[in-house]
Order: structure tokens, then C-alpha cells, then sequence
């Protein structure tokens, strides 16, 4: 077991088929926080109302999450837009926080603004049809992804994600992208003393500077299957259920297997 001083996890997606449970478990059975930031799209509500998918490692997903928080976890949840029912619930819930977003102090003294990221996104806020046409042809890649891994597994090879790979290959997919990130760090400097922002939604797990500010994205738990976390020093890294991940962007583009891309998660 090893013990971090906070986590951040994004975009697990319960309710759907793609949502990597298993994997998130075996994460959080091995990796203990003091505090854990749950950064949006917990749960897939947009999936569940065109059909109800709920298997019993999704319960144990929640189950595990309460259970961290009766033993000592601090753990905030900041909705994102799958599942933002939830921020009419802001407050305090025994051991869970609810809240639109938080400022975490890192054990260096950084501040650093934690948002899921669906505020920055044009097509969620004001075309919220196209939105959710989108999430169908998502949901549609997702499912190919099943069969496609049960052959690989029987051939001995690592998790490997189609929807990824197809849309790493748009242009459109890689500049949109890079336009969060800016978006995101300009709305971070509109915050008093912040030194960096940490966020989800994009699936695209990455630790980066963008001019004098740090821009960390945990990925997700539906094809990169990653998280961050922070050493008791401050050191933020990136973690995935088969490794940790030196704090660059380099490596985690060329290790954490497959970087998503998708403007509408």
C-alpha cells in the first residue's frame, strides 16, 4: 500500500461500459490519500438516461470511495458536466465535501485551482444537443473497445483503446486540446495567488507549464486510466494502475496507453 498526501481521479464514467472499475479498484486498494479530489464525471448520467447499466463493481467503486472517507480520507467532489446533478448538493457529507471546485495547498506551498474543466468548453455550455450527440458516437467507439481487448488479453497484450487512437489522429482533436489547456490556466490567473490548476474532462492526462502557471490534468478512468498524486514533499506525479510517471509531459504521453481527445466527455 503506499500512502499519498492528496489524489486526484477524473472522469471514472460509472453507468457506462467503458468505465474501467476493476482497474480503478485495484488502484485504490493500493494507493491510500489524505485527501482525495474525485475532479467530475463520477458518474455517467448522460449514459444512464438512455439505459440503465450498473454492475456490481460499480457499486463497489462507490463503496470504496465512503469507505476511504469513514477511515480518514478527506475526499471533496467537485461535479463535472456527466454528472452535474450532483452540485445541487454542495456541502458537507460526513467525510465527503461537495463543492463547484476547491483550491488545494500543496505540501510546498503551492496553490492550485481544482475544476473538472466542462466551464471551458464552448459545445457543453451553450450547444448541449451537439454535446450529447457526440457522447452516442463516444459510447459507440467504447463498446468496440470491449471485444477488441478480450482478443488482445487472450494474446498477452496490454490494454490498447480504438476511440483514442482514432481521434489522436485529427488534427481538430490534437488543436482543441491545446486550446483547453490555455483556456484553463487563463481562468486559473483570474484566481487570486494561484500557481497552478489541476482538472479532467478531456480524458488527456498531462503535467505541463503554460507560461509562468503549471497545468495538470488527472486523464480518466475510462481508456488512460491514470490519476495524480502528490508526494508528501509537494511533488505531483502522474499515476497509472501500472506505474508511476515521472512529472512531464513527455512521459506521459509516451507511457500512459492511450491518451483520449474528446471535446464532448
Amino acid at each position: 500500500m503506499r500512502h499519498f498526501r492528496t489524489g486526484w481521479i477524473s472522469d471514472v464514467h460509472l453507468g457506462t461500459r467503458g468505465s474501467q472499475s476493476e482497474a480503478l479498484l485495484n488502484f485504490l486498494k493500493n494507493n491510500d490519500f489524505e485527501t482525495l479530489y474525485l475532479v467530475g464525471d463520477l458518474i455517467d448520467v448522460w449514459s444512464l438516461k438512455r439505459g440503465i447499466y450498473w454492475p456490481q463493481s460499480h457499486n463497489d467503486v462507490i463503496q470504496k470511495l465512503l469507505r476511504a472517507g469513514r477511515k480518514g480520507t478527506r475526499v471533496v467532489y467537485i461535479p463535472g458536466n456527466h454528472d452535474e446533478f450532483i452540485s445541487g448538493f454542495n456541502g458537507e457529507y460526513g467525510a465527503v465535501t461537495v463543492q463547484p471546485k476547491a483550491v488545494h495547498t500543496t505540501a510546498d506551498g503551492r496553490r492550485l485551482l481544482v475544476i473538472h474543466g466542462h466551464e471551458l468548453d464552448a459545445i457543453v455550455q451553450n450547444s448541449k444537443w451537439l454535446a450529447h450527440l457526440g457522447d452516442i458516437g463516444y459510447t459507440l467507439l467504447l463498446r468496440l473497445n470491449t471485444p477488441i481487448n478480450w482478443i488482445r488479453r487472450k494474446l498477452g497484450m496490454h490494454f490498447w483503446s480504438l476511440s483514442a487512437a482514432a481521434k489522436r489522429s485529427v488534427k481538430n482533436a490534437v488543436n482543441y486540446i491545446g486550446a483547453f489547456e490555455e483556456a484553463v490556466v487563463r481562468m486559473a490567473k483570474m484566481e487570486e495567488d494561484i500557481q497552478g490548476v489541476v482538472c479532467g474532462h478531456i480524458h488527456t492526462p498531462a503535467i505541463r507549464s503554460i507560461g509562468a502557471l503549471q497545468y495538470y490534468n488527472c486523464g480518466d478512468w475510462v481508456e488512460s486510466l491514470s490519476a495524480l498524486v502528490e508526494e508528501e514533499d509537494g511533488t505531483i506525479r502522474l499515476l497509472t494502475h501500472q506505474g508511476l510517471l515521472e512529472p512531464a509531459r513527455e512521459a506521459a504521453t509516451q507511457e500512459l496507453a492511450p491518451v483520449e481527445a474528446y471535446s464532448q466527455i
